[in-house]
């Protein structure tokens, strides 16, 4: 084994060494992920400060209490709307479903032909409170334990003192990681982290941009309809979106089951069906064009798949992270198939396949007449004959 291969196994060796415990640490990484991506969103506003003149220390603490603030506000703000949503939720819940058992499933069973006993609602219903009661007795013991207690508690109050420090060191990080790089590869990889960064830019700022207005205007256009629950519902949509269209799917899907049992007429239905209408031209023409654009470039089949792995591997914060993972993964795929066409595995034609022989097909359409033999004897294109079998 020759030096270059010596150095590509150990990389990879390495690689899967960080990979492993990160799978490891997954379940104690979620204040330390959250802190850091509230420094990366910060560290581009200390910066131009900085450039303003203004000491590192003091431009990451008026950023960082901006944040803190803005964060505080949004509590304060949103903290009473959901608990009064909540709870008008909560009332309601037997309205809604004694509409899914009078009105929704009968029409079910009577435009497909079902037996009246397919939908046993009672057994759903008794399944629904056995489940809500167990949740309920789960979260229970949780508050009661002192040890849940103390480990909330302790990420709420790490989660911003982790945030302070990175965003203060946040440039001295970046040069460490430069400098501890091999310097083989040091400069691939500083190209891709400039690209990645690009990509995780336009994606995380812009993103929650775009789930704030959309949460924004679905709750308010809600609102306006007439919905009891309409701002939580606009709310979860919102929070949704950045899921392709399952915010819509679901946010339109509890606005129309509200809107029926609330009001049980067409008026108000098509009004909810041209809010949701309008997001979506909204975001798929104004808002994201202007907000993410087209830097990402991820399918919606891929966006959905990350989600779902991410989920699996590492729960909540594989949600969290997935979508910025995604993107970085572009990037890296994106530098793969240049390199692959740059090489000589997608380049070189190589010799021509001797088993392989052109065969001429003729279509002619019966018109009455015999068609004209025009099919070319075996053999190859310029005349010569057929290899001997």
């Amino acid at each position: 084994m020759n030096a270059q291969d010596s150095r590509r196994w150990q990389l990879l060796a390495i690689v899967v060494v960080i990979g492993y415990l990160t799978y490891l640490l997954a379940p104690v990484l979620m204040p330390f992920v959250l802190a850091g991506m509230l420094a990366y969103l910060g560290d581009p506003l200390a910066d131009r400060l900085e450039k303003l003149g203004l000491g590192r220390t003091l431009a990451v603490t008026i950023v960082f209490v901006v944040i803190l603030l803005l964060t505080v506000g949004a509590l304060l703000l949103l903290i009473p709307l959901i608990s009064r949503q909540v709870d008008n939720l909560i009332q309601n819940l037997p309205s809604y479903g004694a509409w899914i058992r009078d009105t929704a499933v009968p029409w079910v069973q009577a435009k497909l032909r079902l037996d009246p006993h397919t939908f046993d609602t009672g057994r759903v219903m008794d399944a629904v409170k056995e489940h809500i009661g167990s949740i309920g007795s789960v979260i229970g013991k949780l508050s009661r334990s002192g040890v849940g207690v103390l480990m909330w508690m302790t990420n709420l109050v790490l989660i911003p003192v982790v945030a302070f420090y990175l965003l203060r060191d946040w440039d001295r990080l970046v040069a460490w990681i430069d400098a501890m790089l091999p310097r083989s590869i040091e400069p691939t990889v500083a190209h891709l982290a400039r690209e990645s960064d690009k990509v995780l830019g336009a994606f995380v700022r812009g993103q929650l941009l775009v789930m704030l207005a959309l949460g924004i205007f679905y709750g308010a256009g809600l609102a306006l309809v007439g919905l009891s629950v309409g701002p939580l519902i606009g709310m979860i949509a919102g929070l949704l979106s950045f899921v392709p269209y399952l915010g819509f799917i679901i946010g339109f899907g509890a606005a129309v089951i509200a809107v029926l049992v609330q009001y049980g007429d067409w008026t108000h239905l098509l009004l909810v069906c041209g809010v949701f209408v309008i997001g979506q031209l909204l975001e798929g023409y104004v808002l994201v064009p202007k907000l993410v654009g087209d830097k990402i470039g991820l399918h919606p089949v891929a966006v959905i798949f990350a989600v779902l792995a991410g989920g699996y591997l590492f729960g909540f914060l594989g949600v969290l992270l997935a979508l910025p993972a995604a993107s970085v993964i572009l990037v890296l795929l994106r530098y793969l198939t240049e390199r692959y066409r740059m090489s000589g595995l997608y380049t070189d034609t190589g010799p021509d396949d001797p088993v392989i022989a052109e065969v001429d097909v003729t279509v002619s359409i019966d018109d009455g007449a015999a068609p004209a033999d025009t099919s070319a004897p075996p053999g190859r294109s310029d005349g010569s004959p057929p290899p001997a079998s």
